[in-house]
């Protein structure tokens, strides 16, 4: 999309104190958590270290995407509602849940091959969305958001599907109440991402279509949004 005079450059959504205050409380909260290590589920330590993997990689692609000049930025306020609410459920709460017992009346308690499952769920969602970071690169946004000379990405793990990364969520989310087996720490995430994907998808989609116009059209009748699609539309 070309810059004119009535769609300026703007910094990225994610910039500056905002972010910095954000991962200073995710901080806290994880260095609280690993404090507390005795109090700890097996399953609660999977959840741990799954988060701190994923928090690792994203870093890299994160400090990249400050870097950015934005020329469309389509985050309304349904939007930053749903990313906020995502921060919460995913971040904040669960941390919390595992820094502190006052959530301990919201607990629930499922049998050892439930919280196996979502232990093993772990490695496809982290080498998904480690994966779909990688292939994505600079075009990376938190947000709905098209930076200075944006790409159509439809290598690696794109080809086959157009959302990848949040196939990788997707699983990160369901295994979460699995792990975390508190109704607020662990089971809150799977409303919030599910209200984040009816919400965004669609814009996000509509977003790549003004943007790039038929050749998206294309890669959209060739692909599946989160599972490979079996024939072409």
């Amino acid at each position: 999309m070309s810059e004119t005079a009535e769609q300026k450059p703007q910094q990225p959504m994610m910039s500056g104190w905002p972010a910095r205050l954000i991962w200073l409380l995710a901080i806290g909260l994880a260095a609280a958590a690993a404090y507390r290590w005795h109090a700890i589920h097996w399953g609660q330590w999977v959840w741990f270290a799954a988060f701190i993997v994923m928090s690792m990689l994203r870093a890299p692609h994160a400090a990249t995407y400050r870097k950015n000049t934005i020329v469309d930025d389509r985050n309304d306020r349904p939007e930053r509602i749903v990313l906020a609410a995502m921060f919460a459920t995913m971040m904040v709460l669960p941390l919390f849940y595992l820094a502190t017992p006052f959530l301990s009346f919201a607990d629930y308690t499922l049998p050892n091959w439930a919280t196996a499952i979502g232990a093993a769920v772990q490695v496809p969602c982290l080498w998904l969305f480690w994966r779909s970071h990688a292939d994505l690169g600079r075009n990376w946004s938190p947000g709905l958001e098209v930076r200075v000379d944006h790409g159509l990405v439809t290598n690696g793990v794109y080809r086959s599907i157009r959302h990848p990364m949040y196939a990788a969520i997707w699983l990160s989310v369901l295994a979460q109440p699995l792990l975390l087996q508190n109704w607020i720490g662990g089971a809150l995430v799977v409303p919030a991402f599910l209200a984040m994907w009816v919400i965004r998808i669609p814009k996000e989609e509509a977003m790549m279509r003004a943007q790039f116009g038929q050749v998206y059209d294309d890669y959209a009748a060739r692909t599946g949004r989160v599972f490979p699609r079996l024939t072409a539309r």
